[in-house]
């Protein structure tokens, strides 16, 4: 197996202490490089005697002291340009040679770094998957047939897999950060600007952002700021404001977190619980938590795709699809040609939906600092994917799709793994210009729950390793169903109630001894009442299995705590509460029912 490239912090030490130079290092890039077709990460490799050439200049006449990525080896994927090379975007008939690098490469190559190459992606950067290329659908580092995530599948994969330090990515609707949670690396899309989209293939002009993969949250702000800057050919270019070059320390932060009625994990209880385990780990890191309804994010994202925008795309690439049809893949033909529903109104109508949208989720930044979501609510693989190419590819966009039209910074960061071997990951966003607290925040993180990549069958450790239980009925102490607790290694952590959001019903079952459901009740509704719970703590390990044995109409979701946490709990859906449906909400708890039943009989 050829030996990985280390991280920009591990080669430049090296480089400071004299224990590598650029041409050694370059001599490695090569011999793990695939053959001469490259594919299916690279469509393209600089000539080896070129890369040997740069590497051995930077051996004999530069200062590694002085350069900030001196010998540095990168990837760049095949939409951005680079002098000399052809970009194809994914389609080789759309191929042409760059007479210029695009200015985000050029920065790059001014501080020292060694470009190798150019990757792959989903044809013209419209996809999530990696699995929409003429040049091979990339797979996940972690086999199984996994997906790699797109549209900047080569790029994230060149990283995950040791063959570059870092990469340049492009990131519209998600695709900086689902290939980074699909590899388990980290994925960082800047604010929209900070990074020059000139001499990028536009996707979507007004929302692209160049985006960064690395294996390190550091390495990852460090080539941000080298290559950062606003470049004459780049009207959507932005300057960093100065106030916000420092971050803001994550104990001062206030975190959202999704209500539980907002996230979607698409019946993969394994990523419900990475993701609940990493909300637990980011409590203990800031200074507060609260709850954020997400239905505006949700709705200003389905804007891309089922709205004018998806017309933006097609405004660059309509004469070269009416003159080459053939030569775009179908589903990326079929994504491309809805943007001909779209008139000069349907723009404005949508501008100013997006505009009121906008408005609330900007009123959301006054509550809270920092919001965690989910990068993605499951994965899947490419045989998977060919089932249902459209579908899944907008249920791996859920949680990524809103945040360029919404102007937001993001942060994708690795999160263990599944007990089912998958890889979790999670994404902290924030307003325009928080790049840099995002990545503060981040790197805490990661430094407590980071797991390595070997460990692909585990839940990550170190780490949180227990997860809290709100249970309020058949598992309680001493209840016919604690026993499933205890076996699983539960250990009571004390008594609790509700937020005053719940109702109580007792629903008929066969055995006439009832079922207990909780309910969660609008936050407006007066009938909403305290709930008496007990809090169970439980390996992490242990909730999935837990959670298969679960019978419906019951779930595990969120439940808001009296104090204002929210834990995991058990829930009742809605559905199951009808006419036989006792509400013993009043009782405030299900031993107080029973109490209460058994003194009138």
């Amino acid at each position: 197996m050829p030996e990985r490239i280390g991280s920009i912090s591990e080669l430049r030490s090296a480089y400071r202490h004299g224990d590598l130079t650029p041409t050694e290092l370059a001599e490695r890039v090569l011999d793990g490089l695939p053959g001469a077709d490259g594919g299916p990460v690279w469509i393209s490799t600089v000539p080896a005697r070129v890369l040997l050439a740069r590497a051995e200049r930077l051996t004999a006449t530069a200062d590694p002291a002085t350069l900030p990525l001196y010998g540095i080896p990168f990837a760049v994927k095949d939409n951005i340009d680079v002098a000399g090379m052809i970009t194809t975007a994914g389609c080789p008939d759309f191929g042409y040679s760059a007479g210029e690098d695009a200015p985000v490469v050029r920065r790059l190559l001014d501080a020292g770094a060694l470009l190798v190459g150019k990757t792959n992606l989903d044809q013209f950067a419209t996809g999530l998957t990696g699995a929409r290329s003429p040049y091979g659908s990339c797979e996940s580092v972690f086999g199984g047939g996994l997906i790699s995530g797109g549209s900047s599948s080569g790029s994230a994969v060149a990283v995950a897999a040791g063959q570059v330090s870092f990469a340049l990515g492009t990131d519209t609707a998600g695709s900086g950060r689902v290939p980074a949670a699909l590899n388990g690396i980290v994925g960082l899309k800047p604010t929209r600007g900070l990074l020059s989209t000139a001499g990028v293939v536009p996707a979507c002009r007004s929302l692209d952002c160049v985006s960064v993969f690395t294996t390190d949250v550091a390495d990852a702000v460090d080539v941000l700021h080298t290559a950062r800057g606003v470049s004459a050919a780049d009207p959507w270019g932005r300057p960093l404001p100065a106030e916000r070059v420092m971050a803001r320390m994550p104990g001062t932060l206030r975190l959202g977190v999704p209500r539980a009625e907002d996230l979607e994990f698409f019946g993969d209880a394994g990523q419900a619980v990475r993701f609940a385990a990493g909300v637990q780990a980011l409590r203990g890191l800031v200074g507060q938590v609260g709850s954020v309804p997400l239905q505006s994010f949700f709705e200003a994202g389905e804007l891309l795709y089922q709205g004018p925008w998806v017309a933006e795309r097609l405004a660059g690439l309509d004469g070269f699809l009416r003159e080459h049809p053939e030569a775009v893949l179908a589903v990326t033909r079929s994504v491309l040609e809805t943007g001909r529903r779209y008139d000069a109104i349907d723009v404005f109508r949508g501008q100013h939906r997006l505009r009121e949208l906008r408005t609330r989720v900007d009123q959301l930044w006054n509550e809270v600092d920092v919001l965690v979501v989910p990068t993605v609510g499951t994965t899947f693989t490419l045989d998977e994917i060919a089932e249902d190419p459209i579908g899944r590819n907008t249920m791996l966009g859920r949680y990524t799709q809103f945040a360029n039209l919404l102007d937001l910074a993001a942060g994708t960061v690795p999160n263990g793994f599944t007990a089912a071997g998958r890889p979790a990951s999670l994404t902290l966003l924030g307003p325009a210009f928080s790049d840099t607290t995002l990545a503060q925040l981040a790197a805490a993180f990661t430094a407590a729950t980071r797991a390595a990549p070997e460990a692909v069958a585990t839940v990550s450790t170190p780490g949180p390793t227990q997860v809290l239980i709100a249970v309020v009925g058949r598992h309680l102490a001493g209840e016919s169903r604690n026993a499933e607790l205890t076996e699983r290694g539960a250990t009571l952590a004390g008594a609790a109630r509700t937020a005053p959001r719940y109702r109580l019903y007792r629903l008929e079952t066969a055995d006439g001894d009832g079922l207990p459901g909780l309910v969660r009740v609008a936050d407006t509704d007066p009938e909403g009442h305290p709930i008496e719970v007990e809090l169970w703590r439980l390996p992490v390990t242990a909730v999935g299995d837990l959670l298969a044995g679960v019978p419906a109409p019951l779930s595990l979701g969120w439940v808001r705590l009296h104090d204002g946490r929210d834990v995991l709990g058990f829930l009742c859906e809605a559905y199951a509460v009808d006419a036989r449906a006792e509400d013993i909400s009043a009782a405030g708890g299900w031993r107080a029912y029973r109490r209460a039943a058994a003194h009138r009989s």
